[in-house]
């Protein structure tokens, strides 16, 4: 599917409902690392953090941080991994509650960032290497290169990672299995809140927009020939190495990506 569509999303709007942002995002990040969607991509990410000798990685867009901790664990498991990595989460709606949840579990290798960080002008007292799950496809084409050039002018590594690989039959899954797997899953979803559960089967408002937000991702995700299009744009001078392409999870999924870094 090359079509790219830049449909509105529920969860893009300033006044969507901050309760059922944090349904969907709780959703999202359990689905992600129940299922290890993002494993893939931490021998790509590993040899990046290598060449820009980072131990950050500062997450753009983070929601929930969903992955987030499947891909920490990945990383770990490799041979050559860094004791002293860690994870900073920002998003320009900060999830505090999923936040102090994940640093609890990972003993604080995992923080959030309180205040809200716009990824197309991030504050220069945040230094990591960047990545973005999940969220790149949010950004219509303007601001998705200004979100790449705002890495490059600040010399930052980049990368970007969509649990996808769009195509029809992914936003099939979106409209029939994933739905029937949130209605099932969602009393297991931690934290407890019962917000999630009212909104989820007595006002069921959750899992139509995540219905709806879903499909529209994979209509708005950016094919890897249109991220390195995109890349190279906001990179005139040619100071990075960009490389994109699609990562295969071994039972069937896959993951777009695209990654730059600095010359």
């Amino acid at each position: 599917m090359k079509l790219r569509l830049q449909v509105f999303e529920w969860e893009d709007q300033p006044w969507f409902p901050a309760v059922l942002r944090a349904g969907q995002m709780d959703y999202l990040r359990f689905m992600i690392s129940a299922f290890g969607i993002y494993r893939p991509v931490a021998l790509l990410l590993a040899q990046a953090l290598r060449q820009t000798k980072q131990n950050q990685l500062l997450e753009l867009g983070a929601g929930a941080g969903g992955g987030t901790e499947t891909v920490l664990a990945a990383l770990r498991a490799l041979p050559d991994a860094s004791p002293d990595l860690h994870v900073l989460l920002t998003d320009l709606y900060p999830q505090p509650a999923a936040w102090a949840d994940i640093a609890r579990r990972t003993s604080g290798v995992i923080q959030g960032y309180a205040a809200p960080v716009d990824a197309l002008a991030v504050p220069a007292e945040l230094p990591g290497f960047r990545v973005i799950f999940s969220a790149f496809h949010h950004f219509a084409p303007a601001s998705a290169e200004a979100l790449l050039r705002d890495a490059v002018g600040q010399g930052a590594g980049i990368a970007v990672f969509e649990g996808a690989g769009k195509s029809w039959g992914e936003v099939a899954l979106a409209l029939t299995l994933l739905p029937l797997a949130q209605l099932l899953l969602t009393p297991l979803f931690r934290p407890f809140r019962l917000s999630r559960l009212v909104f989820t089967y007595l006002l069921p408002l959750i899992p139509l927009a995540t219905v709806w937000d879903g499909v529209v991702s994979i209509l708005r995700m950016y094919p890897p020939e249109q991220l390195l299009a995109l890349a190279h744009r906001a990179d005139p001078a040619g100071a990075y190495a960009w490389q994109a392409g699609q990562l295969r999870h071994w039972w069937g999924p896959r993951v777009t990506y695209l990654i730059g870094i600095k010359k």
